[in-house]
């Protein structure tokens, strides 16, 4: 099956290289979640967070490798939602477009309020946020050179930062080794399903590497750069997290990790440290930048493919005639995230966008599995599905239940245009 209407809309251009493709991919991956997701990955999991951490990073292994292979065969935006078309049917690929779509709008905001959260005091948050989501829709507005280089030197303060996290807790640990013995813990109270509800939550920091997928359109030589960007984002920032877990669970121990607000703020002053603290959370708030960069440029990618086949409104589907980036898609994207900042506390729901990021990896690694031209084995690809879906399992039910109303509206969605245009 092809998507022969993609070909009305202007197509974008090829302007990033590896290193700047590994850079946005960076940039998605090492975000404010390492700032965050380990504090509720110890409540779930305790010590055990460590085994989640592995878990998290096999699944996410295995989507990268179905990702990387389909992207070498379709190296056009849209990323899973192209990927489903192609290989399994245009319902399969909407199902991941809408759920990318949604669930990253909806991570787009709770970015921003991270941002906020650390930038300024709480009265002010809503509005900054609200001025930084404008701000990095700009950025993008004006061509994927200018986002790319800025991502570029948001990786690199934010790895300067997390170096500095990680030498204060190793400096801490040499005069106190009592957190030591908090390793041989137990993987607390929730037992193995703890420890896979910490695998779903720390699944999501490595998810960035779809991003890289979806600039297929605008990568040099994509059947080369986007599959050895892929596996090396991911590579390096399993390495990143993992020895960043070993240090905060070292520094702090289970059980007072669990229940630290700013987790990586709590291992430099566990340590002394009390001047780093401002520079760690100048770091959170520049790395949840970084990660909504990122995020608006995927979505506004996907966006781009959805609507050149009519799976959203066709107008999206404009390329910008100097800049060439989806400019309609990214400020439609802008709007809705500026209203869901002022509206909803995103942060209290975003388990939702949990679901559709798994749904959407799901697709990929089915439609990997059907591919006659392999990179892979297919192994990875049933190993991957199936950790997709256990995931999914251990979140809460009600981001499950919310997951589920928003695929089902967007199939009404889908099933009204289709039959407004005479198709069954």
């Amino acid at each position: 099956m092809t998507t022969g209407s993609s070909s009305a809309s202007p197509a974008l251009v090829r302007r990033l290289g590896t290193v700047d493709a590994v850079s946005i991919g960076l940039g998605s991956m090492i975000g404010a979640g390492i700032f965050a997701s380990f504090a509720p990955a110890a409540a779930a999991a305790g010590a055990g967070l460590l085994i989640g951490l592995a878990i998290a990073a096999v699944v996410a292994f295995c989507n990268a490798t179905s990702s990387a292979q389909l992207a070498a065969e379709h190296p056009a935006s849209g990323g899973t939602y192209v990927y489903g078309r192609e290989h399994l049917g245009e319902w399969p690929g909407f199902v991941a477009g809408w759920s990318f779509v949604i669930g990253k709008t909806a991570s787009c905001a709770a970015m921003a309020l991270t941002f906020a959260s650390y930038a300024v005091p709480e009265s002010w948050q809503k509005p900054v946020a609200v001025l930084a989501v404008l701000g990095l829709v700009a950025v993008n507005y004006f061509g994927i050179t200018r986002t790319a280089q800025l991502t570029r030197i948001i990786v690199i303060f934010v790895l300067a930062v997390l170096a500095l996290i990680v030498v204060s807790g190793l400096a801490g640990l040499a005069t106190d080794a009592e957190p030591l013995r908090d390793l041989t813990a137990n993987v607390g109270a929730g037992g193995w399903y703890g420890v896979l509800q910490s695998a779903g939550l720390l699944f999501f920091a490595f998810a960035g590497y779809a991003r890289i997928a979806t600039l297929g359109e605008e990568v040099k030589n994509p059947s080369v750069t986007i599959p050895r960007a892929i596996l090396l984002a991911l590579s390096g920032t399993l390495v990143v997290y993992a020895v960043v877990a070993v240090v905060a669970l070292l520094t702090l121990g289970p059980q007072q990790l669990a229940s630290a607000a700013a987790p990586l703020v709590d291992v430099v002053t566990a340590s002394g440290w009390f001047w780093a603290t401002p520079i760690v959370r100048v770091g959170a708030a520049i790395a949840a930048l970084g990660a909504l960069l990122a995020l608006i440029t995927g979505i506004g990618r996907t966006s781009l493919a959805m609507a050149r086949n009519h799976d959203l409104p066709h107008w999206f589907a404009a390329v910008h005639p100097q800049f060439r980036v989806p400019h309609r898609a990214e400020l439609a994207l802008g709007l809705a995230v500026c209203v869901l900042v002022l509206t909803v506390d995103v942060r209290a729901v975003i388990g939702f966008s949990s679901f559709g990021v798994l749904l959407y990896y799901l697709v990929a690694n089915v439609a990997a599995f059907t591919q006659t031209s392999r990179r892979y084995p297919r192994a990875l690809q049933v190993l991957g599905g199936l950790g997709c879906v256990a995931l999914v399992v251990t979140l809460p039910p009600g981001a499950v239940l919310a997951g589920v109303i928003v695929v089902f509206v967007g199939a009404i969605y889908r099933a009204i245009r289709l039959h407004l245009a005479g198709r069954r």
